[in-house]
């Protein structure tokens, strides 16, 4: 039996709604970052000044929440789950992957793409510093669908770790600077507003000032 929207709703925790996007996202809590785990402590690196390690993500509330989220993956149903969650929600078109968190391995991508998929309506977007999961997934015949937009994530601030790697799998990046950039939110209330150049494979780099 499908499940009803408020049951799919209730099985994944619900999803995030972040005051910068557009639309709906999905968040589990930045402490299960595979990658990030291991940069948090290092200097410069992106994930060292990790905005979802404080401000209102901190709040135990909404910790509480993306656990949930994260404590579902697990479940046989999630695929359906999600997909009716964001089918019965997203009006805009559009979709954010893990404003906070990352992918957990192979299989975590392969239920995205399988979401991707049942909504080929939805424009996804997934950032992501897993480099080695991506390219296992493809490596083992994967394909993104149209209507997914993998972006490799820089390490560093002002670095460009994933350009060869995108290159060689065909795919797009995104980074951190101090200054410059090319992500207009910061000049229009930290907003996306009319800007959806995340969202589009046709920008091979988008740029942010590190918050």
């Amino acid at each position: 039996m499908a499940l009803t929207p408020q049951e799919a709703w209730t099985l994944v925790g619900g999803l995030s709604a972040p005051s910068k996007m557009p639309c709906f996202g999905y968040s589990i809590p930045a402490r299960h970052c595979i990658t990030g785990s291991k940069l948090r402590n290092v200097d410069n690196t992106i994930c060292g000044i990790c905005y979802a390690l404080k401000g209102r993500y901190s709040f135990s509330n909404v910790q509480d929440a993306m656990e949930r989220r994260f404590q579902s993956l697990q479940d046989e149903r999630w695929v359906e789950a999600i997909v009716t969650a964001i089918r019965s929600n997203e009006s805009s078109g559009y979709f954010r992957w893990h404003d906070s968190g990352d992918l957990q391995g192979v299989w975590h991508l392969a239920k995205i793409v399988e979401v991707a998929h049942a909504l080929p309506t939805i424009r996804f977007w997934l950032p992501t510093r897993e480099y080695g999961i991506v390219g296992e997934f493809l490596r083992k015949g994967g394909k993104f669908p149209s209507n997914l937009t993998v972006r490799l994530s820089s390490l560093t601030i002002g670095g460009n770790e994933p350009a060869a790697i995108a290159k060689r799998l065909g795919l797009v990046i995104s980074g951190a600077k101090e200054e410059g950039f090319n992500c207009p939110a910061p000049m229009q209330g930290n907003k996306c507003l009319a800007c959806r150049k995340c969202w589009d494979k046709r920008i091979q780099n988008v740029t942010y000032v590190t918050h």
